[in-house]
């Protein structure tokens, strides 16, 4: 378990730029393909999946060691490789059980200028 467990207003944030082989494996791996992920810009840019946008807090999670039942996202702009994403995870409720925590909260992802680009909310656990 984390040295801590979770607690309400608890937040954790992540930066991550992603690169042009980092959509290009993702894209291998998931099958996601198209051509904005595949075909640079006129400025030399590819757009990130959306799915590989959301490791980003699923990153963050990982380090908490918390365990999600549910993920939702909503993608509000594109994200383009050699962009700067940073995330910020806020806990927003925590019930203690008897072997675990169960936390719910919220994820915001800006890029550099500070517009969000995602959004999500989760629900799941921590073990004890």
């Amino acid at each position: 378990m984390p040295t801590e467990p979770p607690a309400e207003g608890d937040t954790h944030t992540h930066e991550r730029t992603f690169t042009p082989e980092d959509v290009r494996r993702f894209g291998e791996l998931s099958g996601d393909t198209q051509p904005i992920h595949t075909d640079p810009d006129e400025e030399g840019r590819l757009v990130v999946q959306g799915l590989l946008t959301a490791t980003i807090p699923t990153k963050i999670g990982g380090d908490l060691e918390f365990l999600a039942r549910t993920m939702e996202y909503d993608f509000r702009r594109p994200v383009y490789t050699g962009e700067r994403i940073t995330c910020e995870w806020t806990t927003e409720s925590v019930e203690e059980r008897e072997d675990r925590y169960e936390a719910s909260g919220t994820a915001v992802c800006r890029n550099e200028e500070g517009t969000m680009v995602m959004s999500g909310y989760f629900e799941g656990l921590v073990w004890k």
